[in-house]
């Protein structure tokens, strides 16, 4: 994050640099698979997301940590069950960031 001293430049950088990296985060198939179940069906548990892929355990848990670092999910649990969550901040913020580039484009 930005501190108020630095310079609107270092600012518009860092958002530049946050986007990338949530971009990153959904160019995966899988991940992208993960974010729509959860926008669809609202909270998963780990063993359900991981059903329609035939990817172990282990695979499905580091892509959920990629989504969990970048703010995308978030992860806990509730007795036995490890229950995922969407937050939709980022992608909204994605979408205002993505459409302001589509309506400057000339």
């Amino acid at each position: 994050m930005t501190t108020p001293s630095e310079s609107k430049g270092d600012s518009n950088e860092q958002s530049l640099n946050d986007f990338a990296i949530l971009f990153a985060a959904l160019s995966d198939p899988v991940r992208l698979e993960i974010i729509a179940r959860l926008a669809q069906e609202g909270e998963l548990t780990v063993g359900d997301l991981s059903e329609p892929f035939a990817i172990t355990a282990p695979a499905i848990s580091r892509h959920l940590k990629v989504l969990e670092t970048v703010g995308l999910i978030e992860r806990r649990v509730d007795r036995q069950w490890r229950i995922c969550s969407l937050h939709r901040a980022p992608l909204m913020k994605a979408c205002t960031f993505m459409d302001k580039i589509a309506r400057d484009t000339p």
